[in-house]
């Protein structure tokens, strides 16, 4: 189906079928969901109803999801070797749909939970001209990994090598442009450019000529086929010119050589190939950084003995011990103690979320504060962050519009130039006599050579694994070739606040002192206290003082109050730190900070109160700063006719600071993360096409 008369006609043609009671057609989905009468119609008569309306059904039983299993697939170079494994994988019996992700050199089977024949898929890879690698795994050293270093380092090789060689050819070619060659006879100079394009064209461009006989072993041609082609073309037509010019001579014109049209021809796609196999490097690149996020090892505990387990041994149900500044091994519940925890990975929040027992703690986070110990739910492919790096890694083998558009012209392109090239020598040799057997060879030999290569089919792919790559170099991972396509039409970007809008990292942005003490004695007796605390809140003050050249004092009686501040003796005074609410517990008389208070939290800030020997002395105002280059993109933004909203966790309060400082249209405020998407929807239903920003 490609528009919405489709879906009219689809749902017209089934609603006049008898038995069928109600028919309704999803476009976005490509499903038809239809209630019908079973002694009167079957589902077989539903598929030859749609089959004459002009439509194909894919017969996919909706009683369960199907299973995902992803191979490693070696060997392929371009978007007709996507297209054939595909079809191949397609074949085996057992598999619904299979798409292939030619920059990260994996296939994406999808098939029933009745399990998948290896033995099958390995054959039908091989019979298509591949290698078969294997099951893709979560190890770092993936043997597509090695495979494509050792492709780059061929790869340079061969482009350094036709370069020089090509410099050489096109010198000798145009001998008359350079005069220092002059003392060379031509026919010794075409001899020598002869035996120079030979290994360009065997050696060099040696994958187009073995891809070409891959696909007409295949009984079809591609890019490949299109470039060997060219290249013997003219190198072989050079070959007989530079020997027996004679035999051209009835076309009236000398012979012309085009050795180095070939050796372009050749080092030049191969530069191609050559910065497409870099990109794949630095888009996976990405699942990398991921994968990292993960640990090796796990301290499990067994029989009151903590063994270091590595993390794909650990099972549902192992207890395991984590410590400070440990990361968590696998999603699980905590049994006993708490802590705080570094979720940023997963929900992009700067600041580490309270822990205690019973409350859930996931795979990759990074444990802050202090020992835990939990009880393993879910381990493996089931994690959180295992399902991210899955649905990261299926969305780099999507393919944008375009691309597939580029895929049908170039399994058709090839054998088109063909046959303009066999008619052109026809017409040339039969229909104008006077040019002979040489003139519409050399016709012939033209078409071909101008016509390869095919800048669109080689452009495609090339621009969308480039653009990816560059994205994810930069930390920025794009969803897939179809997202990167539709950017151009976006009306709303929404940026997610913390680590994306603010730096991510709480900073004190306003130090109150009006309270009978001096500014850096306030400053010194809050850095001394909070540098024994682990609070993010208490972290900022330590920096702050850092920044200030003031360093801690010793501190006795430290003692760190859950969830409220912190409190230790210094320099002979007693520090009590934390919210307002402490201080009121512990009997410190507060004067009246109405104005002060609210003009800070207006400002979307945290105030935490320090004193000393029960007085107060002072406030700290804690924010997480807005980027600075956040206003200047915002800008950018609206200039482009943009709309720019964020959504956030954080208070109302908070997020309308932050917007007003970086310059946002509109703000979400008080969402959850697993109601981020939701608000996404709602901005969508509104007719927005709209793109999510955030970490």
């Amino acid at each position: 189906m490609t528009c919405a008369s489709c879906v009219r006609r689809v749902e017209k043609g089934l609603l006049e079928t008898d038995g069928v009671q109600r028919a309704s057609v999803n476009f976005a989905t490509e499903q038809a969901v239809v209630e019908y009468d079973e002694r009167v119609v079957d589902p077989s008569r539903i598929s030859e109803i749609i089959d004459d309306l002009g439509y194909t059904t894919v017969d996919q039983p909706s009683s369960e999801e199907p299973v995902k299993t992803t191979i490693l697939v070696g060997g392929m170079t371009c978007a007709a070797c996507v297209r054939r494994v595909e079809n191949a994988l397609k074949e085996i019996p057992g598999v619904i749909d299979a798409a292939v992700n030619l920059a990260a050199s994996k296939a994406t089977l999808a098939h029933g939970r009745g399990g998948l024949d290896f033995a099958a898929v390995e054959k039908a890879v091989r019979d298509a001209g591949y290698e078969y690698l294997g099951l893709s795994g979560e190890a770092i050293d993936d043997p597509v990994e090695e495979a494509r270093k050792r492709e780059e380092r061929e790869l340079k090789l061969k482009v350094i090598s036709g370069g020089v060689l090509t410099v050489l050819i096109f010198m000798g070619a145009m001998q008359h442009w350079f005069p220092f060659l002059s003392f060379a006879p031509r026919r010794f100079m075409l001899l020598a450019i002869s035996i120079l394009t030979f290994p360009v064209v065997f050696w060099v461009g040696s994958r187009f000529l073995t891809g070409a006989v891959k696909a007409a072993r295949q009984k079809t041609s591609d890019m490949n086929t299109l470039v060997a082609v060219g290249a013997l073309s003219a190198y072989l037509y050079s070959v007989a010119a530079t020997a027996a010019p004679s035999l051209f001579a009835e076309a009236g014109v000398a012979p012309h050589v085009y050795f180095d049209g070939a050796a372009m021809i050749v080092t030049l796609v191969l530069l191609g190939r050559l910065l497409e196999v870099r990109a794949k490097g630095k888009t996976s690149q990405a699942i990398k950084n991921l994968f990292n996020l993960k640990p090796k090892t796990a301290r499990v505990i067994k029989d009151r003995r903590e063994i270091d387990t590595p993390v794909d041994a650990i099972v549902p149900g192992d207890e395991i011990l984590v410590r400070p500044g440990e990361r968590v091994a696998t999603d699980g519940l905590i049994g006993e103690g708490a802590s705080t925890v570094d979720e940023s990975m997963l929900t992009g929040e700067s600041l580490p979320v309270e822990k205690e027992a019973g409350m859930t703690v996931f795979a990759g986070t990074i444990n802050q504060g202090g020992s835990f110990t939990f009880t393993a739910t879910k381990v493996g492919a089931e994690t959180a962050l295992a399902q991210i790096i899955r649905l990261v890694e299926e969305a780099q083998g999507s393919k944008a519009p375009i691309q597939r558009l580029a895929d049908k012209v170039a399994s058709i392109f090839v054998p088109v130039v063909m046959a303009i090239a066999v008619a052109t020598f026809v017409i040339w040799y039969f229909f104008v006599p006077a040019f002979g057997f040489s003139g519409a060879l050399l016709n012939f030999v033209s078409v071909l050579i101008i016509a390869c290569p095919c800048a669109m089919g080689l452009a495609t792919p090339t621009a969308v694994m480039v653009g990816t790559g560059l994205g994810a170099e930069r930390g920025i991972l794009i969803r897939g070739g179809e997202t990167l396509e539709k950017a151009h039409k976006l009306t709303t970007v929404v940026f997610d606040k913390t680590g994306t809008l603010t730096q991510g990292v709480p900073q004190v942005t306003d130090i109150v002192a009006d309270f009978g003490i001096d500014r850096r004695r306030l400053l010194e007796m809050a850095l001394s206290v909070e540098s024994r605390s682990e609070h993010p809140l208490g972290e900022a003050i330590v920096r702050k003082g850092k920044m200030e050249g003031i360093a801690p004092l010793p501190v006795e009686e430290f003692q760190a109050l859950s969830g409220a501040g912190a409190r230790g003796r210094s320099d002979g005074s007693m520090a009590l730190l934390g919210n307002k609410a402490l201080l009121e517990r512990e009997g410190v008389v507060l004067p009246d900070l109405a104005g002060v208070l609210e003009t800070l939290q207006n400002d979307g800030k945290t105030v935490v109160f320090c004193a000393l020997d029960g007085r107060l002395a002072g406030l700290f105002a804690i924010a997480d700063a807005a980027r600075e280059s956040a206003p200047a993109v915002l800008s950018r933004l609206r200039k482009r006719g943009i709309e720019t909203a964020m959504v956030t966790g954080d208070n109302v309060k908070t997020a309308a600071a932050v917007a007003k400082a970086v310059g946002i249209d509109r703000v979400m405020a008080e969402v959850l993360p697993k109601d981020k998407a939701t608000e996404i929807r709602r901005l969508q239903a509104e007719g927005k096409v709209v793109a999510m920003v955030g970490d």
